[in-house]
């Protein structure tokens, strides 16, 4: 009887163990519908609050950044149109500044006072806009694979493209001038151009699953445009280089080795911002997270936690 009493006693407590943090889950009302959230980890050290890409991609792809919560809370969400959130076919909705205002919503139904903000690839874009517009609280930046001004995205594609064997360039080229960006040859040149400047490394089966599963194709379409390379939405004129000088906080900007967000444009924005900081992750793309994950992290980590020091 003490045997089992004991064994009892050892399983209830490994499972307290593994179970004593659930992640907190929910959804927050904004407008046009309901934002998923999910917070990781506890503490008193400063959240950090995530904002995915796309737009229309969901928080899916930073699920590596989940051994942040170690150190701290970090929060996930979708945004809407995507993830796990509400499917919208409102194109009013479908706007930066909408977006800026829902994470708002979301800040204050979180009684977020004080936090880190980090932005991946649109993230960074929307992220800026959120800081331009309700800079308070925020205690510091992180600009992953950031884009700040379309035409220089667009510049860059065009030299990545140009390292693409000819077939490729060709089918990019005659797709464009006909707007044609549905044809079996334009979709082969986008993989081409996925694989050597977007993600590296393989996808699983359940990792393709999960990212169509989650993706709001409606509003990368409408936002952005057909692919990475090419801009026909509300975005196409973005451009916020004369707002990196006006930060005032921390900031850490990051790039892959063989990110479409060159490494070399990544620079001059880090150039622009009083006292930021560049790092670039080797043996990676724009999927950073993903192809070099331990290097990638450690940088994150090691910025926040000095961050954590200092204030």
């Amino acid at each position: 009887m003490k045997k089992y009493l004991l064994g009892l006693y050892t399983l209830l407590m490994m499972n307290a163990c593994t179970t004593s943090t659930p992640p907190k889950e929910g959804f927050i009302e904004v407008e046009g519908g309901k934002i998923w959230y999910r917070i990781d980890g506890e503490g008193d050290n400063t959240p950090v609050l995530l904002l995915h890409g796309g737009p229309g991609s969901s928080s899916f792809n930073l699920e590596p950044l989940k051994e942040l919560s170690q150190d701290r809370p970090v929060i996930f969400l979708d945004q809407l149109g995507c993830g796990r959130s509400t499917r919208i076919t409102d194109t009013t909705l479908m706007t930066i500044e909408k977006n800026v205002e829902q994470l708002e919503q979301v800040r204050k139904a979180l009684k977020l006072d004080k936090f880190y903000l980090y932005g991946h690839s649109w993230g960074t874009m929307l992220g800026m806009d959120y800081y331009v517009k309700y800079p308070k609280g925020i205690q510091g930046l992180i600009f992953s694979s950031p884009l700040f001004s379309t035409k220089i995205w667009t510049d860059d594609a065009d030299t990545l493209i140009a390292t693409l064997p000819e077939a490729t360039q060709k089918a990019i080229r005659e797709s464009e001038q006909q707007k044609n960006y549905k044809n079996e040859a334009y979709k082969e040149a986008m993989k081409v151009y996925y694989k050597a400047y977007v993600r590296r490394s393989d996808k699983s089966k359940s990792q393709q699953d999960s990212a169509a599963k989650f993706f709001g194709e409606n509003v990368y379409n409408f936002m952005w445009g057909p692919s990475e390379f090419t801009a026909t939405g509300n975005l196409l004129n973005y451009n916020r280089l004369k707002d990196l000088p006006k930060i005032t906080v921390p900031t850490l900007l990051t790039a892959g080795e063989y990110d479409e967000a060159r490494p070399s444009s990544v620079r001059y924005y880090t150039s622009l911002i009083p006292g930021a900081q560049f790092k670039e992750i080797p043996q990676a793309a724009h999927s950073t997270m993903m192809d070099n994950p331990k290097e990638y992290i450690g940088i994150l980590r090691e910025f926040l936690q000095k961050m954590d020091v200092a204030k």
